[in-house]
């Protein structure tokens, strides 16, 4: 602890030797420079009144005794501002001795004030205790609760009973199909996704879950209507990953491995190569052509 505050002082007097001596030699010199100009410039206006009077009397405009006096007091104003601007050049001696101590008090009084501020307010262990105590009580601090089973089934019962007051919700009845697939119950999410589906007739994702439910709710198979939801999915769009994956499984069901990698192949262009979706698909497809060479 000594050591830390020998280096800080150490570092102040060389920071304020550096900083203290060049700012008030600029300063005084500043000083010189501008009483120098007020000088030249007021031996200059009284040049120009003294050539301005001298045109007078060559005009006939003030005559010789009047050009005496009026000469007379030019040269002795201009007396009195040489002898003052000798008198305050002799100042800036003192003036500058005073700068250069209130420089020096404020340049070393300044830092001592925020030392003793600091040793009151702060302290180095303070800040090493807050720094080691903030990642323990963001370890500590008790993490939300998670939803129970009877919780999450009260929600989708409490949307459910929403949309039977509002059943043009698209968006409501999409989230009560999926809320009922996440719980296992496809026969209620595919009836969800029927509404849904009958609203948003051009969303093909929305097809294409509503094919998946089906099949799921028909012992996993894609015969028949979820086949029919698939084509009306890659209808609306050709391209579209979910509708194309299904459709490749149930070729792939029917053991049309041909076409059933035609399908995925389609897919895996479409995702990133090093994803889990494409090993996924890229395994799948392994599959089906070992299938297809072995007939």
């Amino acid at each position: 602890m000594i050591l830390f505050w020998v280096i800080c002082a150490l570092l102040l007097v060389i920071a304020l030797a550096f900083v203290l001596p060049p700012a008030l030699q600029r300063s005084a010199k500043s000083e010189r420079e501008i009483a120098d100009e007020r000088k030249q410039a007021n031996i200059a206006v009284y040049r120009d009144q003294l050539s301005e009077l001298e045109a007078d009397l060559q005009n006939g405009i003030v005559s010789q005794e009047q050009y005496a006096q009026d000469r007379d007091e030019i040269e002795r104003r201009l007396l009195e501002d040489i002898a003052t601007n000798t008198k305050t050049k002799a100042k800036p001696a003192t003036a500058s001795g005073v700068a250069k101590i209130t420089a020096y008090s404020l340049g070393i009084g300044l830092p001592l004030f925020a030392v003793v501020l600091y040793a009151i307010v702060g302290s180095p262990k303070s800040v090493t205790n807050a720094a080691v105590a903030s990642p323990s009580s963001d370890i500590t601090s008790p993490a939300p609760p998670e939803r129970t089973q009877e919780q999450i089934e009260a929600n989708v019962a409490k949307l459910a009973e929403r949309l039977k007051s509002n059943p043009s919700d698209a968006p409501g009845w999409a989230m009560l199909a999926r809320s009922y697939n996440s719980m296992e119950r496809y026969a209620d999410a595919a009836n969800a996704y029927a509404k849904a589906a009958e609203l948003t007739p051009k969303d093909a994702d929305l097809w294409a879950e509503y094919a998946f439910t089906t099949a799921m709710a028909n012992g996993r198979s894609l015969e028949g209507k979820p086949m029919e939801l698939i084509d009306r999915a890659l209808k609306i769009d050709p391209n579209n990953p979910k509708a194309l994956q299904l459709a490749g499984s149930a070729a792939f069901q029917a053991k049309d491995y041909k076409k059933a990698v035609d399908y995925w192949e389609h897919v895996l262009k479409q995702v990133p190569p090093s994803s889990d979706v494409a090993q996924e698909i890229t395994s799948r497809i392994n599959e089906a052509k070992t299938l297809a060479a072995g007939k």
